[in-house]
């Protein structure tokens, strides 16, 4: 009985050991660190999918940061393919150490840019 499950259990490490992993790490290239968004409107965040895998099992979701803090997830459940997402910027933000990390199976950063009233 105990050989089984050793056995059994070989077998499950070995197969999921053998599944190809879908790994992508897309370049930000929108914001830059000379965008300026405005508070409340609609901006596009764009990212580099010329390395992009067939199939990618995770979809995405952006994060805005304040100063490395995260504040609100502004998108989620999109395909990373795609390399593009609308989103709204929140209402009443204003500064200049604003953040976008695009999460899909890792965490990318943009550089830091400004959000104005």
């Amino acid at each position: 009985m105990f050989s089984r499950s050793i056995i059994a259990i070989s077998a499950y490490v070995a197969l999921a050991s053998a599944a190809a992993l879908d790994v992508f790490v897309p370049k930000i290239t929108s914001p830059t660190a000379s965008t300026v968004w405005k508070s409340g409107a609609l901006e596009t965040v764009t990212w580099d999918t010329s390395n992009a895998p067939a199939q990618i099992s995770n979809s995405g979701s952006i994060v805005l940061s304040d100063d490395g803090l995260p504040m609100a997830t502004l998108a989620s459940g999109f395909d990373l393919r795609s390399g593009s997402q609308d989103v709204t910027v929140p209402e009443n933000l204003a500064g200049t150490h604003y953040t976008i990390t695009l999460y899909g199976d890792s965490g990318n950063v943009s550089p830091v840019f400004e959000i104005t009233a």
